[in-house]
């Protein structure tokens, strides 16, 4: 049989999810399907992009369909390129390389485009957006703004909805200060009322982040670079980049020029065809149903699945009636749900409101004829789940209204969840519901992270990820299964750490090709297991390690920390944050020779110099003649140290020479993951050794406190104190006795901060102060083993290991030219002061 040919214009969520739910009705035997996407990539969850500018995950994690997905698939994907206009005639769409693709049907799912408010200085003539302003829509806004966001200092961003907030919130988290200007008169009016804008407000300012209100900026000023904006008011604020996040339009262009029904967004019918045209549908943003136009994925998801019943024959009765728009998100790191109306509307509606501001607490409900039709959750989302349903499909609502938004001697969880339909929608972000989750259970998967795979519930913005567990374990009866690939230590060796060193031990295996041979499935080899097996091993063997070098990361092969653009950053040694005349003079002259772009001073009290090509380690290595810093690897990188007892009025104890002697022992020792310490003089704490994976604290009584699992990066924690002692002498035995304990015991990956709460410090002080277990001689015996076989990494740049080792490598993308910027920020700088 011959099949149809099915186009489809959009790569995106909406257009993926489409084409995913007509290949699950058997659309790939009836279609021969074709992809134009206007971004070089499979498709992403555009949701996440927040978390990539955050730090908190990487661009890699977001992706749903990978290149290969559409190749398994028989989809021909025209990644990167733009559709330009729709011929009806002659059913054809012509693309900007020039070519014309026939389609028997086509969907039409161009999204949506950011809104961007005609500000004079917004653009330069000729060259498009400013080159200090971005959007923030796609990858490459976020990788732009982070690149950006390095080399300056003070970002304002206009926009106080959701994506505002965001935006916000990932800009600081790389150093920048920032300035939020929203012309609303509180944040997210579109979800929240004036008196949740206003408690949110005070959480944003908490975090630091400045918010203007009632603000409309009429300028952006700055003619090379952004030097600031302007507000209606005359106000300036000053900044060096700007960021619109000021909302979203339907992206109806290119159906516009190819004469579709337009309005606010390209007009379909419940079927999701577009009106008049029946063999051309649309979907997703880009689409208005019934005079609305949606901007949240559940409903791209409702939509997607009738369009699949429809184009497929599945379900030719299928028909969307629109959506009930219910969304549960976190902004800035405050929880927030919406759902429904406001405030009251009517007379008779009631309205139930509770507000704690001090700890960011708003919660009301609007109920009428004894429906929920609104409410609006801010900082306390523990009802939302109940909530969510009562809205979406009019659940009875109990008598005292109190009891939506408190469990007052509430049932147990397992009766909620029982208690919810089977369509209601778990996970608004890939619209899976209850009823899915419960027959991939019913269907043999018993483990929560197999039904999450399978459903991928909890697979966007995660916030559903506590109620997926709960169905899941509802519809087990109880009886989940543990995954066991959760415990495996790497994922390429089905076992935990204790059984996999026992194994390497019993086998004596020294090297990572014969771990993967002796304990591998069929002996297979995975590349994401190797930077794991590769510190294990170095760590149980130390020099009997056998080094091969295709298991280690580029860092650990060229001793240097590879950068965006493909160049190295060298970070020499500084014990204790100190230096000598003669060392600045050395790095100082390297840095001339090589024409380093940048030079930075680092949080870890250390000179950065970034921007060496990896051709030219080994000669800047000779030339500096300072041994590594370690800051590439996961091992043990750098003691912080105070002043201390000799200049400081308010020093307790001596912290820089125990700091240099704690880094002059340990360093460059292998770890699961990188440690950071440090050693202060004095509670005051100016060496921030509470929040590091192990701090010393300088006490009254010539004493000396240890401190371990602090964090003070996307994670902030306090370390807890392990114990107190009497001479810098011990502080050292103790030190290295619990960082073997963690080395032995931790999982690859695993900061302190979160194994310390794991397994307990109680459990800790047992076995390394107390010696519980009778083992703190055997980890000192290993610590000194591993001491012993330091070996200073830089020497290999006079003796490659491998002849490739230090090959010219092209940089990725042109080296930015930060030297000639950084001199134009001193002098404004210096003429401000």
């Amino acid at each position: 049989m011959t099949r149809a040919r099915l186009v489809v214009i959009g790569n995106g969520m909406a257009g993926a999810r489409a084409v995913e739910e007509i290949l699950e009705r058997g659309g790939g035997q009836r279609f021969d399907i074709t992809m134009f996407g206007e971004e070089p990539y499979g498709n992403y969850n555009r949701i996440l992009l927040s978390n990539v500018l955050s730090g908190v995950e990487d661009e890699a994690e977001i992706f749903l369909n990978s290149l290969a997905w559409y190749e398994e698939n028989d989809i021909v994907l025209h990644a990167g390129m733009r559709v330009e206009r729709i011929d009806r005639f002659a059913k054809r769409v012509h693309a900007r390389n020039g070519t014309a693709t026939p389609y028997d049907k086509l969907i039409i799912a161009t999204g949506s485009q950011p809104y961007v408010p005609d500000i004079p200085g917004m653009h330069v003539r000729g060259r498009g957006f400013h080159q200090g302003v971005f959007r923030f829509r796609t990858i490459d806004d976020t990788r732009t703004m982070i690149s950006y966001a390095r080399d300056h200092e003070r970002a304002v961003v206009i926009g106080g909805g959701l994506l505002g907030l965001e935006a916000a919130r990932g800009l600081q988290g790389h150093g920048v200060k920032v300035t939020l200007v929203h012309a609303g008169s509180h944040l997210m009016n579109q979800q929240l009322d004036a008196q949740a804008g206003a408690i949110l407000l005070r959480s944003v300012e908490k975090l630091g982040i400045e918010v203007v209100l009632n603000a409309r900026t009429t300028a952006i000023l700055g003619k090379d670079s952004v030097r600031g904006i302007a507000l209606s008011d005359k106000r300036e604020i000053p900044c060096d980049m700007v960021v619109v996040a000021a909302g979203i339009r339907a992206n109806t262009q290119l159906a516009a020029i190819s004469d579709l029904p337009v309005e606010r967004g390209i007009v379909v019918d419940d079927q999701l065809r577009v009106m008049d045209e029946p063999d051309i549908y649309a979907v997703g943003e880009c689409v208005q149903h019934r005079d609305q136009v949606y901007g949240l994925v559940a409903p791209l998801w409702e939509q997607a699945r009738v369009l699949a019943d429809h184009i497929t024959g599945a379900d030719p009765k299928a028909a969307y009636h629109g959506s009930r728009t219910a969304t549960k998100l976190k902004v800035a790191g405050v929880d927030v749900a919406s759902m429904g109306v406001q405030g009251p509307e009517r007379d008779d509606d009631e309205f139930l409101v509770f507000a704690e501001p001090n700890r960011g607490v708003y919660k009301s409900v609007v109920v009428r004829e004894n429906r929920l039709v609104g409410a609006t959750l801010l900082g306390d989302v523990g009802k939302v789940a109940f909530l969510m349903q009562a809205f979406d499909r009019g659940l009875p609502l109990p008598e005292e209204r109190i009891r939506l938004l408190f469990d007052l001697g509430a049932p147990p969880a397992e009766t909620t969840v029982a208690e919810l339909s089977d369509d209601a929608q778990v996970c608004n972000c890939n619209g899976v519901s209850k009823k899915s989750i419960v027959d991939t259970v019913k269907g043999g998967v018993r483990t929560v992270t197999g039904v999450m795979d399978a459903t991928r519930a909890g697979k966007g913005c995660g916030s559903c990820k506590g109620l997926t567990a709960q169905i899941v374990e509802w519809a087990a009866g109880g009886e989940v299964e543990e995954d066991a690939s959760a415990n495996w230590y790497v994922p390429g060796i089905p076992l935990a750490k204790p059984e996999l060193m026992a194994a390497i031990l019993q086998q004596r295996l020294r090297s990572v090709s014969s771990v993967f041979a002796a304990l591998a499935p069929d002996g297979m080899e995975d590349a994401r297991s190797k930077m794991g097996l590769t510190s294990l091993l170095r760590t149980m063997w130390n020099d009997e390690y056998v080094d091969e070098r295709d298991a280690r990361f580029i860092n650990d092969r060229v001793h240097a920390n590879i950068q965006k653009d493909g160049t190295f950053s060298v970070v020499p040694q500084m014990k204790g944050g100190c230096t000598t005349p003669r060392q600045l003079r050395t790095i100082a002259d390297v840095a001339e020779k090589y024409d380093v772009p940048l030079v930075k001073l680092t949080g870890g009290q250390r000179i950065d110099l970034l921007g060496i090509r990896k051709e030219d380690l080994p000669k800047v290595w000779a030339d500096l003649g300072m041994p590594s810093g370690y800051a590439y690897g996961k091992s043990f990188r750098t003691v912080k140290t105070c002043v201390g007892s000799d200049f400081c009025r308010f020093g307790l104890g001596d912290s820089t020479s125990l700091g240099i002697a704690i880094e002059t022992r340990f360093q460059g020792l292998e770890s699961p993951a990188k440690l950071k310490l440090a050693v202060t003089g004095c509670p005051r704490n100016c060496a921030e050794a509470y929040v590091k994976d192990l701090g010393v604290v300088a006490v009254e009584g010539g004493r000396w406190e240890i401190y371990v699992g602090g964090a003070a990066g996307a994670h902030i924690r306090k370390g807890d104190l392990l114990t107190t002692v009497d001479t810098p002498a011990e502080v050292i035995t103790l030190t290295g006795r619990f960082l073997q304990y963690y080395r032995e015991n931790a999982n690859w990956l695993e900061r302190t901060y979160a194994f310390v709460p794991r397994v307990g410090i109680d459990r800790i002080r047992a076995v390394v102060v107390e010696d519980s277990d009778g083992i703190a001689g055997r980890l000192d015996t290993a610590m000194q083993q591993s001491v012993d076989a330091y070996r200073d990494p830089w020497l290999e740049g006079e003796d490659p290991a491998t002849p490739g080792q230090f090959r010219p490598a092209l940089p990725l993308i042109p080296v930015p030219e930060v030297p000639a910027r950084t001199a134009r920020s001193a002098q404004r700088n210096g003429s401000a002061s």
